[in-house]
């Protein structure tokens, strides 16, 4: 016997699933689109709006008007490999064991890109990697990019005008066309047109290995606006060096200025395609500069003074309620940007993720006048005198930089009366009050993510890294710039 009302009930069931998946497509359109810039060693004070007497970057500064600017933003770790995985798990290089350059991120992590995929988003990744631990030009296969489907990418290459990249599945080694800021810019500009049309957000992390040395490299339009007799050297740079200083400094901002226009033309590409209001805008780095400070040798990281840790953070968060462009004091450390970009997105946080979410800063919400961010060295493999080559943990504060090395208190400087970093206050009795609250606030942070700060190599033995005399990985060097393929 027929069913008289099995049209209708079939007819019903057909209306309620369409209507469910217009739903479900429409809350996946909702979502904002995000793209990810982050340059290589571009230290936090590198840049007009900063206050940099030296640089020219009127394209980030005219961004920084328009955004929110994070004035104290720590590297997690100063250096690119650590730095690249806590900003794509959210977690720091203690919880994960990728505190050394050119190791390997398992994929068992669960990174940023998986989590968009996830939730909808077509993802894509152009630039240097720097996270796969095979070689520094080997190909990196699928299943090893950690949720990225777009790949245009190379694991790590410095050689900016002849640089190498693989693309999509294949193993073929290709080459940027001219200066790679610029062709990756383009490339950049090409993927977000087309998804622009798509019915699904995007994701879009593009990696600039520029301002990192060679410095001599940049082109020399950039360079000719930077003569060696009108640069200024900074206080804490011992007068020996100066000269040395300011012959890398012509190239180091020269690739500032064309890193600028690279990223300015990424940025107008988004406002001509009518994306701004609905599209996340992160600009960051993975670590600073020394660039002499300190009497540390140019070209260094790791080390702990600001001119090092120290990295530029604009967010762009589009908003129905409006986001006051605004400089923010409070400091913030990189897993504490990955969890913000997934809430930014309306998107669950994992409990992997182990930074803080300050979405609500971001809105304009107040926050605690001390609050304290960390960042550390585990492991130290930096060519430096014996002095600077130490493991530590360290907290950033609006107004204070407390650094404790495997012996004890190593420096405390009041950032705001010394922003050069060049009175050290540790032990001084006027401050013992302050630095015994430090060490506390310091220890806090260190007990939420497990760590007990043992020497480096307890973390070593415990992640299984075989070291050599040398302080390296054996089958990768640290102590030279390989050099890369030629066409």
């Amino acid at each position: 016997m027929k069913n008289p009302d099995g049209k209708i009930v079939s007819s019903l069931i057909l209306v309620v699933l369409i209507l469910l998946i217009a739903g479900c497509k429409k809350r996946t359109i909702d979502r904002p689109n995000v793209v990810f810039i982050l340059v290589d060693q571009w230290r936090g004070s590198a840049t007009g709006y900063a206050g940099d007497p030296n640089v020219k970057t009127p394209n980030l500064d005219l961004f920084s008007e328009e955004a929110v600017t994070f004035k104290n933003a720590v590297s997690v770790c100063p250096v690119c490999t650590p730095y690249r995985a806590s900003i794509l798990t959210g977690r720091y290089p203690t919880s994960t064991g990728m505190f050394l350059n050119d190791a390997y991120l398992p994929e068992e992590e669960l990174c940023l890109a998986e989590v968009f995929k996830e939730n909808g988003y077509n993802t894509g990744y152009i630039g240097k990697w720097h996270l796969d631990g095979q070689g520094r030009f080997d190909f990196t296969p699928p299943d090893r990019r950690q949720g990225f489907d777009y790949w245009k990418a190379l694991e790590c290459s410095h050689d900016y005008n002849n640089m190498a990249y693989y693309e999509g599945d294949s193993p073929e080694v290709k080459y940027w066309e001219g200066y790679s800021p610029f062709a990756i810019s383009d490339d950049a500009q090409v993927y977000i047109t087309t998804e622009a049309t798509s019915d699904s957000p995007f994701f879009l992390f593009v990696s600039l290995a520029t301002p990192h040395f060679p410095h001599a490299s940049a082109p020399q339009e950039f360079k000719d606006l930077y003569p060696e007799s009108d640069i200024l050297v900074a206080p804490n740079v011992p007068i020996e060096l100066h000269q040395k200083v300011k012959e890398e400094l012509v190239g180091y901002y020269a690739h500032c200025s064309a890193t600028d226009k690279a990223i300015g033309s990424i940025l107008q590409k988004i406002e001509e395609l009518d994306l701004l209001k609905k599209t996340i805008i992160v600009f960051t780095s993975d670590h600073g500069e020394i660039m002499g400070a300190h009497g540390v040798r140019i070209k260094q990281k790791q080390v702990p003074w600001i001119e090092s840790a120290g990295v530029p953070l604009i967010i762009h968060y589009p908003s129905s309620k409006g986001i006051e462009s605004r400089m923010v004091e409070m400091p913030v450390t990189t897993p504490d940007i990955s969890a913000s970009l997934l809430a930014m997105a309306g998107l669950e946080i994992p409990e992997s993720f182990e930074g803080e979410n300050f979405i609500q800063v971001i809105k304009g919400g107040k926050y605690h006048p001390d609050h304290g961010s960390l960042y550390m060295s585990v492991s130290s493999f930096a060519n430096v005198k014996k002095e600077f080559k130490k493991e530590y943990r360290a907290l950033k504060t609006a107004k204070y930089t407390y650094v404790k090395g495997i012996d004890g208190a190593w420096l405390l400087y009041d950032d705001i009366e010394d922003p050069y970093q060049m009175n050290n206050l540790v032990s001084n009795p006027e401050f013992a009050d302050l630095q015994t609250a430090l060490e506390k606030q310091l220890r806090s942070e260190l007990d939420k993510i497990g760590d007990d700060f043992r020497p480096a190599a307890s973390y070593l033995s415990e992640w299984g890294y075989s070291v050599t005399k040398s302080g390296h990985i054996p089958y990768k060097p640290h102590n030279q710039e390989p050099q890369s393929p030629k066409r």
